[in-house]
Order: C-alpha cells, then structure tokens, then sequence
C-alpha cells in the first residue's frame, strides 16, 4: 500500500537527480525500497551502483535491513567486510558520506545508479565528487533527506537549474501513522525549529532561544529538594564538563526516575577554567559527597574525552577518596542530537530541574542558536554557559534510546 504522495513519486520520478525532503515519519524513506530494486533491476551494467548514507552503518539500518525484512536475504545479502552487498544479483558498492575523505571512495569510477540516505549529513565533498561520477546519459539518483537551515549547500542545490524532480513532503502525507503518534509528536516539537522542519517540512534557519519551552516557563520545570525526595530515583548519573581557555568547568548531577519514566537534575555547579587538576579534584569530591548526601548513591561519572590528563587526576582522587562511583567517557553523540533530546523530554513533561540547580536553569535560560542559516550551532562566544549545557547531556545522553525509544 502506497500513500498518494509516493504514488506520485514512482510517477514523476524520471529525471537525472530525484529527491524527497521533508518531514520525519512522512514516508519519504519507505517507497525506496521498492524504488532502488526498480533501478537496479534497469542498470545496464555501464557503471557502478553506490548506495551512500551518514555511516555505512546508518545506511544498513535506515536502508539494507528493511529492505532484508521486505524481499528476503536472497535478494538483499549481507554487507560484506570491503562494504559491498549483492542487491537483485547485483554487486553494490556502500560509502559512508558523513566525512569529507570519503569522496576518494568515489574518484575514478563511474557510476550508472546511485542512491543517498540522510544528504543533508553529507560532506559536501562527497556530494560534489557523486556529480563529476554519474557520468553516463542515463545515470540516476534518488535520495532522502529531512530539511535543514536554508543556507545549507544542498538546499542551495535544489534550487538551481539541474535536472531535479523534488517532492516536499509534511507529516499528515503519511497516512498510515495513528493519529494519537502524529499529535504526540506535533506536540513534541511545538515550539521548536523542529516542528517547522520535522513536521512541516520546511527549510527553516534555527535562531534564537533554544529551549523556548523553559525559557518561557522555567518554574514549570522546577522542583524542590522536598519535592524530589518523593520520587523513586533508579540511578544518578554525573556529567562533567572540562574548561579551558575561555570556558568553565561544569558538574551536573541527573537522576532518572523509575523505569526512565523522566530525569530531573539534581544539582549543578559552574567553577572557573583557571582550577588546577588538584583544586579540580577537591571539587569534585565535594560535589559527589553534597550529591550523595542528599539524594543517593551515583552509579556513573561520565566526562568530556578531550582531557585524558584531567579524568586520569579524578580517577585517582576517587580512589583515594573511597568513591563508589565508576568514571567513564561521555558519548558526546553530536550536539543537535543532544538538544532534540532534551527539547523532547521537555514537551512530553519528563525534565525537570532541582531548584538548586542554578547554573542549569541559566544555562537552559539563555542558550541560543549561533546565526547562520547553513548550519545549526549553538552559540558559543563566552556569552552563555554551554558548559553547564554539555554536561548535563553527557548524564542523559547515553539513555536517549531507553528514554524516548
């Protein structure tokens, strides 16, 4: 079953580059895997097929999976360890686009159908490289991507004169979603870029407040030390932020609650970058001692990895100090990746944040979006504290799955 939307792609879809943007969950994604056997099935054997995503890895779970679960292992094989996988008794070729060296997979070869997962993410290298390959009169491509700032470079792509054929599509074109999900997540978004880009498909620039939601209404989010010792914590979580040059240092303390039911953080502190690694290691077991005190055991510290000298200090201060608690790398997943998190907790109800928290309610306050329309960054110049910021999704990070699923 196709919705109309798709129908009209498998119709219109006959020019060199063949694109859909727009809104997550639409069903952009869903016709490909009935599109990309179509177009192997028609190659000519004249070049190559390339399948190219963020990540290998992403294109095998965005692409190569569902389609296993569609047409079965016999049309759709396994990737193999040199990134090639047999598609309909043809052998592909898979290129993760995600960093800027990775054009050189593509250089010298040419290529008759190519197919892209998440354009957006690219390097532009790799896309720029993608043209100057589909060099044959009928070399094709199709490709996905959800709506980004309208600087962005492939934005600027869709609107010059190649040969595009380009379907826009919003959340309501799907109509095979349940109306409680999609209203779940209009309101999940309401308030933020992401509804403009997620729900409505728009290429729109992410400027000013951040968290809208709080900065609006910050004592909606807040609660009492008495208030929290009502709730069943499960785990507390330490993220840590390191300064250096112009930044501070930052520890934040989040509990999550039952069985990731919400998070709430517990206690912040914000100290300046100008602290040596023993002054840093006072600090911190005073931080985890006023933690544990008044809230509970911390299963995990979890720190920013561009400072090995400084997590080698704390683990050493910990151990003399008789600390429980195990410290570990943080994630660092990429940073609007971190924000959605959080701006999704947010509409749903489960963040809030200790009345004590001071540096994570100005944090959350303040933030802002960096101005420019090519790329979403969050502003970093000293004016808002995007340490506080950092630390506390490394607490949270590692959970986004268990939390939003």
């Amino acid at each position: 079953m196709f919705s109309h939307k798709q129908r009209e792609y498998f119709d219109g879809a006959t020019h060199r580059w063949n694109i859909k943007s727009g809104a997550t969950r639409s069903g952009k994604t869903y016709c490909d895997y009935f599109m990309i056997p179509k177009r192997i099935r028609a190659c000519q054997g004249e070049g190559l097929i390339v399948l190219i995503g963020t990540t290998v890895s992403t294109l095998c779970r965005n692409i190569l999976d569902p389609m296993r679960e569609i047409w079965g292992e016999f049309f759709v094989g396994k990737p193999s360890s040199n990134d090639t996988v047999m598609l309909f008794g043809h052998k592909c070729w898979l290129v993760g686009a995600g960093r800027g060296d990775q054009a050189s997979k593509l250089q010298g070869s040419g290529i008759e159908y190519a197919y892209g997962d998440e354009i957006t993410t690219w390097s532009e290298n790799v896309f720029e490289m993608l043209k100057s390959r589909l060099d044959k009169d009928h070399s094709v491509f199709d490709g996905t991507c959800n709506p980004v700032g309208p600087e962005h470079w492939f934005k600027r792509f869709l609107d010059s004169d190649a040969d595009i054929f380009h379907q826009s599509y919003i959340i309501d074109d799907n109509p095979f979603l349940s109306p409680s999900f999609v209203h779940s997540l209009k309101k999940e978004y309401e308030g933020t870029v992401y509804y403009d880009r997620y729900i409505l498909g728009r290429w729109v620039a992410a400027e000013g407040i951040i968290y809208r939601r709080f900065a609006d209404d910050p004592s909606s989010f807040l609660l009492s030390r008495e208030e929290i010792s009502t709730f069943r914590l499960s785990k507390i979580t330490v993220g840590i932020d390191f300064g250096g040059n112009k930044s501070a240092t930052a520890f934040v303390a989040t509990g999550t609650v039952g069985n990731y039911e919400s998070v709430v953080i517990l206690r912040s502190e914000l100290h300046s970058s100008l602290i040596d690694s023993d002054r840093l290691g006072e600090l911190f077991c005073d931080f985890i001692h006023s933690v544990e005190r008044d809230f509970g055991d911390i299963g995990q510290v979890l720190c920013d990895n561009a400072e090995p000298i400084l997590i080698r200090s704390l683990k050493k201060t910990a151990r003399q100090a008789g600390l429980g608690c195990a410290i570990r790398l943080a994630k660092k997943s990429p940073v609007n990746d971190r924000i959605r998190l959080t701006c999704r907790l947010m509409a749903q109800r489960r963040f809030y944040v200790c009345r004590d928290a001071e540096s994570v309610k100005n944090a959350l306050s303040t933030a802002l979006y960096r101005q420019d329309g090519a790329h979403d960054e969050r502003l970093d110049n000293g004016s808002t504290d995007i340490d506080s910021l950092d630390a506390l999704e490394y607490s949270i990070e590692r959970d986004a799955i268990k939390l939003i699923g």
